[in-house]
């Protein structure tokens, strides 16, 4: 299967446009998966999961279980978070492959600073995907302890993007 991203668009589309809440697509080794929340106002869906039969292989072992979370709506919607050596820091992981934005707009100020406190909600970035803005939202309370991403620099999938020291 040709992936490309006006394929993708359209599967987009395809949903944004009928009842249909998720479609998964399974071709020739390549997994594609929209999912569409229910609608606040106006909601547009998201792309949950997108996994090239190559990339997986090329992943840490740990990252076929993440996958898994992917699926889930909250990590879709908050990030994948996973405690590295030091037992109280969290980081907080890309929940899909995107372009990181540290503020709203460019001339806003950014949403979070390193040693600034943030609490379970709090938005700390946004990841631009195919036009859609994603807001990634903290699941722990806690202070900034490093930013791991460059304003403006595509991540990918899984990819972490915070450091978070646990209050």
């Amino acid at each position: 299967m040709k992936t490309d991203l006006n394929y993708i668009k359209k599967l987009v589309k395809i949903i944004d446009s009928c009842e249909i809440t998720e479609i998964e697509i399974d071709e020739e080794g390549t997994k594609i998966r929209v999912v569409k929340n229910k609608p606040a106002q106006n909601e547009t869906p998201q792309i949950i999961q997108y996994a090239p039969p190559a990339a997986m292989q090329m992943m840490p072992s740990a990252a076929p279980a993440g996958m898994t979370e992917a699926a889930q709506p909250k990590t879709a919607e908050k990030g994948a978070e996973k405690a590295p050596a030091k037992e109280n820091l969290i980081e907080v992981r890309s929940p899909i492959v995107g372009t990181f934005y540290r503020a709203p707009s460019p001339n806003a100020d950014p949403y979070v600073q390193v040693g600034q406190s943030v609490s379970t909600g709090s938005v700390l970035c946004i990841i631009e995907a195919m036009k859609l803005m994603n807001e990634i939202e903290s699941d722990v309370s806690g202070k900034i302890v490093k930013i791991l991403v460059e304003n403006g620099k595509p991540v990918e999938y899984n990819q972490p993007l915070f450091l978070i020291e646990l209050a």
